[in-house]
């Protein structure tokens, strides 16, 4: 039996709001640095990791205020992520590694053009975990764009061992660190292989700088 994503979007949206609100973010203001960046009308790009999706669309939700837009797999189950991720204020761009990822690329891009900040899991949606794919630095110098790796923690949470990225979910009413790194710089232009294996591992060691694993 087929569930309609207009029937169930709704009431997702309402639990993930509610879930969210009762979180207490800590990004120690560097959030401000994000908004900068966008006020110059530079293309801007936020770099996430898979697992850490929860909490940090969550946070996007509540001090991005609708200026962000994410890439959403081109499939049924993204239909209905899709739908809740624009009721919460995010523009969406379909399509994925495997079906569709350069046409969602374009349409993120453009969505940077018109001065949103362009989300994207660089190590999704399959893997392998904290490993950067091709597709961010492409997009990034496709775009010309300032991109901040950016990492949460949550103080406590669930990991999900068996999924392929470690899933992390926050627990309702927890403590959550947002952190944000270096903006790393992306000259606009032809895009090489030996460039996306140069600035992918680039990319990689700045999002392990930005939280370094726990002791």
């Amino acid at each position: 039996m087929r569930i309609d994503p207009h029937w169930v979007s709704p009431v997702l949206t309402l639990f993930y709001r509610a879930w969210i609100n009762s979180l207490r973010f800590e990004d120690n203001g560097t959030v401000e640095q994000i908004k900068a960046a966008v006020a110059t009308g530079r293309p801007v790009m936020m770099a996430l990791w898979h697992s850490e999706l929860f909490a940090l669309t969550g946070y996007g939700m509540r001090f991005l205020h609708g200026s962000a837009a994410t890439v959403v797999s081109d499939s049924r189950d993204g239909e209905l992520i899709t739908q809740v991720l624009e009721r919460i204020g995010y523009a969406t761009a379909r399509g994925s590694s495997t079906r569709g990822g350069l046409k969602a690329l374009i349409a993120l891009k453009r969505h940077m053009e018109n001065g949103r900040i362009g989300v994207i899991t660089v190590d999704g949606p399959r893997g392998p975990r904290h490993k950067v794919k091709d597709g961010a630095v492409y997009l990034a110098h496709s775009a010309g764009a300032l991109l901040f790796p950016v990492r949460s923690q949550p103080q406590h949470m669930h990991v999900f061992e068996g999924s392929w990225d470690r899933f992390q979910l926050p627990w309702p009413l927890t403590r959550c660190q947002v952190r944000f790194g270096q903006p790393l710089e992306f000259q606009k232009g032809k895009v090489t292989p030996e460039m996306l294996a140069r600035d992918g591992l680039r990319l990689e060691t700045a999002m392990y700088a930005t939280l370094p694993p726990a002791d």
